[in-house]
């Protein structure tokens, strides 16, 4: 029984965050322009009230069952990782990155959506505040993920990588 733990946490490790990464890549690649778009001709209430919220809701939970996924893979070697001993130092740098991102999507990007969205209180210079802060925190876990990526598929194949 104790042999399928590693697999299904590598399973869930790899689906929630193709799941996280995509949602990432769609909301900068796809839905920032599409919105200007969608608002220019008056049809973007649909998008900003059924699409964005539950693209969100999986956003934030798929960033978090990869974290926890990750984390579980990691096992004894948790420490050794986060504390980047030279023995796990590339998948430690992955995993901070990783880290990272997490804390933007629900510290930054999801409170500041719930104002943009108006699922929280807010005048309209805190959401405008708060489009500035989640396009900034969105587009750092963007350009993170890049470097994240490689580094959790170097950790996984560290000699395809020379480390």
């Amino acid at each position: 029984m104790m042999e399928f733990v590693p697999a299904l946490a590598r399973w869930l490790h790899l689906m929630a965050g193709v799941m996280w990464i995509g949602l990432l890549y769609y909301f900068n690649f796809v839905q920032a322009d599409a919105m200007k778009a969608a608002a220019a001709d008056g049809s973007a209430a649909g998008i900003s009230k059924h699409v964005v919220p539950r693209a969100l809701l999986f956003f934030r939970w798929s960033a978090l069952v990869t974290w926890l996924a990750g984390a579980a893979l990691l096992g004894p070697y948790f420490k050794a990782a986060f504390s980047l001993q030279p023995s796990h130092a590339v998948i430690g740098i992955g995993a901070w990155l990783g880290t990272i991102m997490l804390f933007n999507v629900w510290m930054l990007i999801w409170p500041n959506q719930r104002k943009i969205l108006g699922l929280a209180k807010a005048t309209d210079t805190q959401k405008n505040t708060a489009r500035r802060i989640a396009f900034l925190a969105s587009r750092t876990n963007t350009m993170l993920s890049i470097p994240m990526l490689f580094f959790m598929a170097a950790g996984a194949h560290s000699g395809v990588y020379g480390f």
